[in-house]
């Protein structure tokens, strides 16, 4: 509220759609760290860094991610093999996974590598098994090979199991509760704290949430009995996930969520209160991020709350919205009159967020893209989270000497922040820093079954496997301490992208722009899409036929709205016998520059994205299309259009003259569009049918396409029947092909009308359905498939020619797997 009473309007979130640098930028004028403290971090780095190597009681896992990272093709090859191995039943499919991961790879170029004696006997067991494993060769020693593999697959199958197992055992502190606790005493005795993760990721139906819940709650009360001192920092305390809680943890189910996560949680909530423990709310994609704040600021509000110093949440310094949410934070911290426990961690999901971001076309990451921007964003936040002690307990998630040191010279007051680590990593450094600053330490340690392991250790391999991690350099005396500890702040004056990481807008550059994204999870994007498509919400069209010369028939259908059925959306003319016989009259070639036929089409396209309210609008009023299918189908005709722009300037051959299009209701946009756009592309006149059900939208496309500078006998509409319109276009003598999408059928009838009428040399184009399979053996993870199963299923309606018809699944794993399956469903 302004002095004068005039409500300002801020948006907090605007980070997400600045560039970077300015971001970084913000964040550094903001912390404002000076360069002293920066130098003085980097020595106390180095020290820290010499003292850990000087101590050589690395863990096995720093020192087999030292080896075997995700830099190698070896490395890669065990994470597939440990991500699947523990959950497959039979061992016919174990068998042939370890042959798959195992046999191709190099193992003999790591071995005596590693400075851990263990490592090296494990690479020696993996070049073994290899050599055994391969099939190569012929005669007698291929022959030998053979017998050995048969004699061999049950040991080699019982030995990497059990190596899989000890893998899983250096992530997971126990499989249950009571095994954790009893494995984490030494630790505790030794003054270490823990905060205790329940293995499982999202979950996909109701009995999944409600088995989740049932875990956390039977930990809490497990871990209560630890609870010995009075404040929530030197108790042990649980880590929660809220997309484990509810099947449906996304924007687009907002309200329902709000209605019945809040009270879930707020349950566990209320038993981490009585039990004077700290629960925190994990952090997860960034598409996430605003529902989970709205979540924790429910559960917050509940009175009950008051004077508990246990709630927490978890922030990732590589999001762009780090900042922000650490002052949201700390302001419901001071209205509600409370003090809130906050992790800060680097963020696990980077390349989710990268890839997602591109094939979504958004207008930019989410994340910083460069590991130096997100070291630096990590201290810039660690300043704000040491002002706002009064109201925040910092959580302080890091395995790097060179943060660790910053922090330290920052802070003033050790007793007002912790450490964190994960458990099985970075055991060599926190004890140091425990031992010489006195500093609190708390473990993060996943409790679970090892075979719900997987999606956990993956993003800890992709984390710590990579050659930059300070995990993987610090165990390599090839990097110089002072390398390692370098102020990320000066590196980041030099940082370059990889190659891979490209802006969504740029992905095809430079020979076109990618098609507008919009994130349906952003409330900006959504408010934004509102405010363009609600001037249609009411309006009723009137589409014509689009003919060189005006149309002459009355027969006016009526469009109603498939999901609204008493809504009429509007009226199309059918085309008559007369209009038809015109438009082929009057049709020609477009005869222009292969350069000016590109430039109109182009053109088109950025009409398309500047009519989104109207096509938005038709697309949900007419087609019956959903949000995510709107912004799909609008995208893709845009690709559509500048893809055959640029191609045009390829074409060496002549136009082949009038070409026929006739396209399915299913994609009323995006499928007429890439028919007309291919033969406009190529200099050909176009004759366009669209679908009796979908006639309002392709009226609006050839409108935009004409204004955009299409010549009107070079694309005339005509819709109307199919016996009327589309049998006489695919038999006219003046077409010189068809191009056609939709059912096999009519796809015949059509071959055959022009095998009848038309030139032999006339092509028929044709797109068919079909019957789609996918196969799921048990090396699959059962919510990815499952996830991927729903979609293909059922997006669009299950309307696509690509859509899943039939599943099979491996024998040993279908009833869980159909289980899972009908909940989602």
């Amino acid at each position: 509220l302004a002095a004068d009473g005039l409500v300002v309007s801020v948006d907090p979130w605007a980070s997400l759609h600045q560039p970077e640098e300015t971001v970084i930028e913000t964040l550094v004028e903001d912390a404002g760290i000076p360069e002293g403290l920066r130098a003085r971090a980097s020595e106390r780095a180095v020290d820290l860094i010499e003292s850990v190597r000087s101590t050589a009681q690395h863990g096995i896992m720093d020192e087999f991610l030292a080896e075997y990272g995700l830099s190698t093709d070896e490395g890669i090859a065990l994470m597939c093999l440990a991500e699947a191995m523990l959950r497959v039943p039979d061992a016919a499919t174990v068998d042939a996974l370890i042959e798959d991961k195992i046999a191709p790879s190099r193992w003999s170029e790591h071995l005596g590598k590693s400075s851990s004696s263990l490592v090296n006997a494990s690479t020696w067991a993996l070049m073994l098994t290899g050599r055994t494993l391969a099939e190569s060769g012929h005669g007698v020693a291929a022959t030998l090979r053979a017998v050995l593999k048969r004699l061999g697959e049950p040991v080699i199958r019982t030995a990497i199991r059990r190596a899989m197992q000890e893998m899983g055992r250096q992530f997971v502190l126990g499989e249950d509760m009571d095994l954790a606790l009893s494995r984490g005493e030494s630790r505790t005795r030794q003054g270490f704290t823990y905060s205790f993760d329940m293995l499982g990721e999202a979950a996909l139906t109701t009995s999944d949430a409600e088995r989740y819940f049932t875990s956390y709650s039977s930990a809490i009360s497990r871990i209560a009995s630890a609870c010995h001192h009075s404040h929530p920092a030197r108790n042990p305390g649980i880590s929660i996930k809220l997309s484990a809680l509810h099947p449906r943890f996304e924007v687009s189910q907002h309200d329902r969520v709000m209605g019945e996560l809040v009270d879930t949680v707020a349950s566990l909530a209320r038993q981490a209160c009585d039990a004077g423990m700290g629960l925190n709310i994990d952090a997860e994609e960034a598409d996430r991020l605003e529902l989970t704040l709205d979540v924790a600021e429910a559960v917050l509000r509940d009175a009950c709350f008051s004077g508990w110093d246990g709630f927490g949440l978890v922030v990732q310094a590589y999001g762009k919205r780090a900042g922000p949410v650490i002052d949201w934070i700390a302001e419901r911290a001071r209205d509600l009159d409370r003090r809130l426990m906050v992790r800060l961690v680097k963020g696990a999901y980077w390349d989710t967020e990268i890839k997602r971001a591109q094939v979504d076309g958004l207008s930019s990451f989410p994340v910083f893209t460069r590991k130096a921007a997100t070291d630096v964003s990590y201290l810039c936040c660690a300043a704000r989270l040491l002002r706002l002690t009064d109201r925040i307990y910092p959580q302080f998630a890091t395995h790097n000497a060179g943060t660790i040191a910053a922090i330290l010279e920052m802070a003033t007051d050790a007793d007002a922040f912790e450490f964190q680590r994960l458990h099985g990593m970075g055991e060599a450094l926190h004890d140091l820093v425990r031992s010489r600053e006195g500093t609190r330490c708390r473990i993060y340690a996943p409790v679970g079954k090892h075979r719900d392991l997987l999606a956990y250790l993956v993003r800890r391999l992709l984390e710590n496997g990579a050659n930059s991690s300070f995990v993987n350099q610090v165990v390599d005396p090839a990097v110089a301490s002072t390398t390692i500890a370098s102020d990320p702040f000066s590196n980041l004056e030099f940082a370059v992208r990889q190659e891979a990481v490209i802006d969504p807008t740029a992905i095809y550059a430079p020979e076109r722009s990618n098609s507008k994204g919009w994130d349906l999870s952003d409330f900006g994007d959504l408010a934004r899409i509102s405010d363009r498509r609600d001037p249609f919400a009411g309006k009723s069209w009137m589409a014509r036929p689009a003919l060189a010369d005006g149309p002459t028939g009355n027969d006016w259908r009526e469009v109603r709205n498939p999901s609204l059925p008493d809504e009429v959306v509007g009226h199309v003319l059918m085309s008559t016998d007369a209009d038809v016989d015109a438009a082929l009259a009057a049709a020609t070639p477009w005869d222009a520059p292969a350069e000016r036929r590109a430039q109109v089409l182009v053109r088109a396209s950025d009409l398309y994205e500047e009519s989104l309210g109207e096509v938005f609008s038709v697309l949900a009023r007419e087609a019956g299309k959903t949000p995510p299918d709107a912004v799909a189908e609008l995208r893709e005709a845009v690709d559509f259009l500048r893809y055959y722009a640029a191609r045009s300037l390829e074409l060496v051959d002549p136009p082949r003259g009038l070409i026929a299009c006739i396209s399915p209701w299913n994609f009323p946009l995006a499928i007429f569009t890439g028919q007309i756009a291919a033969a406009l592309a190529a200099g050909n006149g176009v004759l366009a049918k669209p679908a009796e059900a979908t006639g309002i939208i392709a009226a609006l496309a050839v409108d935009l396409m004409h204004t955009a500078g299409v010549p009107r006998n070079a694309l005339q509409l005509l819709p109307g029947d199919g016996a009327t319109v589309g049998a006489r276009l695919c038999s006219a003598p003046g077409v010189d092909g068809v191009c056609f999408t939709g059912s096999t059928a009519t796809a015949q009838a059509i071959n055959r009308h022009m095998s009848e009428h038309l030139d032999p040399g006339a092509p028929l184009i044709a797109e068919t359905g079909g019957l789609n399979a996918m196969i799921v053996d048990s090396t699959a993870l059962p919510e990815q498939a499952v996830r991927d199963i729903v979609t293909s299923a059922f997006q669009s309606a299950g309307q696509r020619c690509s859509a899943l018809r039939m599943v099979y699944f491996q024998k040993e794993i279908s009833e869980p797997f159909l289980e899972m399956l009908h909940g989602a469903m």
